[in-house]
């Protein structure tokens, strides 16, 4: 913190309402109810080591809401708060806007500044000695990519890449405009059991260094969730903290259970084999084990693995032996020699994790199903074993959340009415109901009166091979009442690729298809063409904005339930069930609550919007849980005459022309 001077008042007399009133003004904005009641309830959770789940509707500004308390926390207690967030654009918004518009209102009315930080993952940012060569060639590096990407990066884009690297300010991936592929920044970065550490010649210019260095003197520190599910699984990446506030929270289960994923291919292993022949070693036959570990996952079927056959159990153990000896060979390495050193840095976290991977497999955790256990392979044929754990809530709860005090929020945090299901899903309840509390501070929004929710209960229920003409003649008819802005949203990209191939033959209004362009780029195309729809997938069912007319149709294919054959959600379906507990409810129906509230809130995005959310499952209103689905959507009001619904999307359209004349 840096001080300043004071005013008529001392820094702890300064209240959170007094610095929101002073931030709301600044940007030219009105006093919102749900926003007062949000920094309140925040500041006391706070003050109290309480924790709180809010749910923010759409509008509110949750960010400021959470951001005023954090920020005057730390000056006025002396208390570092963690906020971490999904999406790089709230991350970016955060970051660039309105934290430091907070940290001045908190400085001119107090004295005191506080200081905000970013800390991403360590390889995000680019590692100044292998942009220039320090480590060993590509070949060895990208090899556990070979099979899905090709032997070679692009060459334009590394020179392009290690160019940047000489002139950044930041080292951050996200500044590097435009971006690059995986397997290119992989070029100019490495991942933090990979860095050599005190003994790299540039470690007082490493950015990823100097932002650790950056977080650990700030009050607030602005992260993502994949931190903190590496901190969640006890590796300390995160500095110390007196406080968790996360955003996006109804999407923090995923990411961190994403982040204690692990997988396992024949590439993984002869990456290692070739990196040591590069280094003059033996390379302990791994080339065998690779070929064994193919063969053997070729025998096993796609999807979930209850139990490893001999043959893949074999295989696995040899590769154990050989990693160890590997490891002896591995020791042999100078590591005064900086190039050996480099090596030997990689190759031990390389077989580390090889190490943990093989230990999973041959101990008892899949058995005692603390971990789950499936197997993919693509369109060409590259295999892969996946482990990842089935219940992340303990981790959450133990090796997070356990000594601070926590702040959830999300727009989409209650589900079916209730904090109950998402309070299992984060560890909260692991602590008894009494451990936390959840608010609802509604939105600015009239979802009432701005809104219709349309279920076509007429239509057929969609089967294993999705839905017939009837959906697609339904999707044609809603769309052209509306006169196109229609966001899609489907369930799988067959099934938008196949919509927008019905449009484009048996109607002229125009569609654009995820799949056909960046994301980004079709996103600004719907947004600045009023006629055009955009079809897509998973990507546009949540952090899509796009407010005003030109979004005034949001159509959602089917209920999104996960895949019966999901392993992970098969995993703890069952588990569930196993142990007394409504399995589908608890997994299947809540997923799909949270997508579907997700879906709907693309609708309104600005107080004067308008709009039908349309959903082309009749079982949202005939199913014995459709009642907990739609309660946990926007309260719009609700109907399943389509006559209503074309004769709303028409006169929608026509007020829009008439007021554009």
């Amino acid at each position: 913190m840096s001080n300043g001077r004071l005013g008529d008042v001392t820094a702890e007399q300064v209240s959170a309402g007094a610095v929101l009133h002073e931030v709301v003004k600044r940007i030219g904005g009105l006093p919102r109810a749900g926003q007062i009641q949000m920094v309140e309830e925040v500041t006391e959770a706070l003050s109290n080591d309480d924790h709180l789940m809010v749910q923010a509707g759409t509008g509110t500004g949750k960010s400021f809401g959470y951001l005023v308390p954090a920020l005057l926390n730390a000056v006025q207690r002396q208390q570092k708060s963690i906020i971490s967030t999904a999406t790089l654009a709230l991350q970016r918004q955060i970051i660039r806007h309105d934290a430091p518009l907070v940290s001045d209102v908190v400085y001119e009315l107090t004295g005191t500044r506080p200081q905000v930080a970013l800390l991403k993952g360590w390889n995000n940012y680019v590692c100044l000695r292998k942009a220039n060569g320090g480590y060993p060639e590509e070949g060895t590096l990208l090899s556990r990519a070979e099979g899905e990407f090709g032997a070679s990066a692009t060459g334009e884009e590394v020179v392009r890449a290690r160019e940047w690297s000489m002139v950044t300010d930041t080292g951050d991936r996200d500044d590097l405009v435009p971006g690059v592929s995986d397997k290119v920044w992989s070029q100019v970065s490495v991942p933090k059991r990979e860095c050599i550490g005190d003994t790299c010649p540039l470690r007082g210019s490493c950015f990823a260094q100097l932002a650790r260095q950056e977080a650990e003197d700030a009050d607030v520190v602005v992260t993502n969730h994949a931190m903190l599910g590496v901190q969640a699984n006890q590796t300390p990446v995160l500095p110390p903290k007196d406080a968790y506030i996360i955003d996006e929270a109804h999407d923090l289960v995923e990411r961190v259970t994403s982040q204690l994923t692990s997988s396992l291919s024949r590439y993984d292993v002869t990456s290692v084999a070739r990196m040591m022949r590069h280094s003059g070693l033996d390379d302990s036959d791994l080339d065998l084990s690779a070929d064994e570990l193919n063969e053997a996952l070729k025998m096993i079927p796609e999807g979930r693995i209850l139990e490893f056959d001999e043959d893949f159990t074999d295989a696995i153990a040899r590769l154990l032996g050989r990693i160890q000896a590997a490891g002896e060979n591995v020791a042999g390495l100078s590591s005064k020699d900086e190039a050996q050193a480099t090596a030997k840095q990689i190759l031990r976290s390389r077989l580390q994790e090889l190490s943990e991977f093989a230990h999973n497999v041959l101990g008892d955790a899949i058995e005692n199903e603390q971990l789950v256990a499936w197997k993919t392979q693509s369109l060409d044929g590259y295999q892969s074993c996946h482990l990842a754990p089935l219940d992340v809530s303990v981790s959450i709860a133990h090796h997070l959340f356990e000594e601070n005090p926590v702040v959830l929020t999300s727009a989409t945090l209650k589900l079916g009415d209730s904090f109950d299901a998402m309070a299992n899903r984060v560890g909260f309840s692991l602590g008894g109901k009494e451990s936390w509390r959840g608010v609802d501070v509604g939105s600015p929004f009239s979802p009432h009166t701005q809104g219709v929710l349309y279920v076509a209960s007429d239509l057929p229920i969609p089967g294993k091979q999705g839905y017939g003409e009837e959906h697609l003649n339904e999707i044609r008819l809603l769309i052209e009442a509306s006169g196109g802005g229609a966001l899609g949203l489907f369930t799988s990209k067959s099934a938008a690729v196949r919509a927008a191939e019905f449009m484009r033959e048996n109607s002229r209004m125009r569609v654009l298809c995820q799949g056909e362009d960046q994301l980004s780029t079709l996103v600004e195309e719907f947004a600045q063409d009023d006629a055009a729809s955009l079809f897509g997938t998973l990507s546009l069912w949540q952090g899509v904005d796009i407010p005003g007319h030109t979004n005034r149709l949001v159509i959602i294919d089917r209920i999104p339930f996960p895949r019966p054959d999901e392993p992970l959600a098969q995993a703890r379906s069952q588990s569930i069930s196993k142990h007394g507990g409504n399995g589908f409810m608890s997994v299947a129906a809540t997923n799909a609550a949270l997508l579907l509230a997700q879906g709907a809130g693309r609708l309104l995005r600005r107080i004067d919007d308008r709009g039908v959310v349309a959903v082309l499952d009749p079982r949202l209103r005939n199913a014995r849980y459709a009642g907990f689905l739609l309660n946990s959507m926007p309260g719009m009001w609700r109907t399943t005459d389509r006559a209503v619904v074309t004769g709303v999307l028409q006169r929608n359209a026509q007020c829009q022309a008439g007021e554009s004349k």
